[in-house]
């Protein structure tokens, strides 16, 4: 019995040495092209010419990101996104929150027809120019609304947070009830309160979603000086491409600006939505977790 238990202990520790080995090698991975790009942003034209940039910025250059945000329209764009991505999680969540519960509640007749509904514009999607002609129709277009209405429902989201309500316990309702508690006061005082992990984790999901978007800020938004942030810097980027190209300098040297800047951009977006993690990362795995429970 003793060596048979050595023998499991020893397989044990052999597992999570190769089980934590596997998992370095893999963020490894994940990080190696975010470092790459880091040090690409802040090295020297000579050094990403010769290839001696990898893991470290070599020759360290500030030009990229005097030009990406010394750009006088940057910083207007920049906290423009962060009150766009604000408002649109904000009522992301309402409207997710909102429709969630009731179907959540087996008491809703019809609800998993309704459900079948929501799959299927997972599915399905109208595609690009309709999308274009109802925000056209609607007078979206040129207004922060375009990038807040078409988009302010996820059916992914909707379910995990549907699927977290339903595995709280029907008791803890039912005691609610039987207090003198209405449907709007069990849904703020109880299951609100009892599913921050899964509020806060959607909220990221919402948050990054509209912090990343592009797409549709090509199609609905001409004016300048309502580009969020993506859309800014791809305008930085193009303007950085076009005056290289105008200027006496080689092709090694005009390529090489560009990515520069390429990178300084990169950098510049991630890094504001990076410093988010810290905050909600307690909750994020426990409402993935907890969310996915029922059906």
């Amino acid at each position: 019995m003793v060596e048979e238990k050595k023998r499991i202990n020893a397989s044990e520790k052999l597992f999570q040495v190769v089980l934590t080995m596997s998992f370095i090698v893999l963020s490894f991975i994940c990080i190696f092209p975010f470092l790459n790009v880091f040090s690409i942003s802040f090295s020297s034209s000579t050094a990403i010419l010769s290839g001696d940039v990898t893991l470290w910025p070599v020759g360290w250059n500030f030009e990229a990101y005097e030009r990406v945000i010394g750009n006088p329209g940057f910083v207007r764009s920049f906290f423009y996104t962060v009150f766009l991505t604000a408002v649109y999680t904000a009522i992301a969540m309402i409207i997710s929150i909102c429709a969630a519960y009731p179907l959540s509640r087996k008491e809703l007749k019809g609800r998993n027809i309704i459900m079948m509904f929501i799959i299927f514009t997972m599915y399905f999607d109208g595609g690009i120019i309709p999308n274009y002609l109802i925000v056209r129709d609607v007078g979206l277009l040129d207004s922060m609304w375009a990038l807040i209405i078409p988009c302010m429902l996820s059916a992914y989201n909707l379910i995990i947070l549907r699927s977290f309500f339903s595995s709280i316990d029907d008791s803890i309702k039912e005691a609610a009830y039987l207090d003198g508690c209405s449907e709007m006061g069990i849904l703020l005082k109880i299951v609100l309160p009892l599913s921050v992990p899964a509020i806060a984790t959607l909220s990221l999901f919402y948050a990054i979603t509209r912090w990343n978007g592009v797409g549709d800020a090509i199609f609905y938004i001409s004016d300048p000086d309502k580009f969020p942030l993506q859309l800014k810097l791809r305008e930085i980027i193009m303007m950085e491409q076009i005056s290289q190209q105008e200027a006496s300098q080689g092709v090694e040297q005009q390529k090489t600006m560009a990515e520069s800047v390429k990178a300084a951009s990169i950098i510049a977006t991630t890094v504001p939505i990076l410093l988010v993690y810290p905050f909600i990362q307690k909750y994020f795995t426990q409402g993935l977790m907890l969310g996915s429970v029922k059906g």
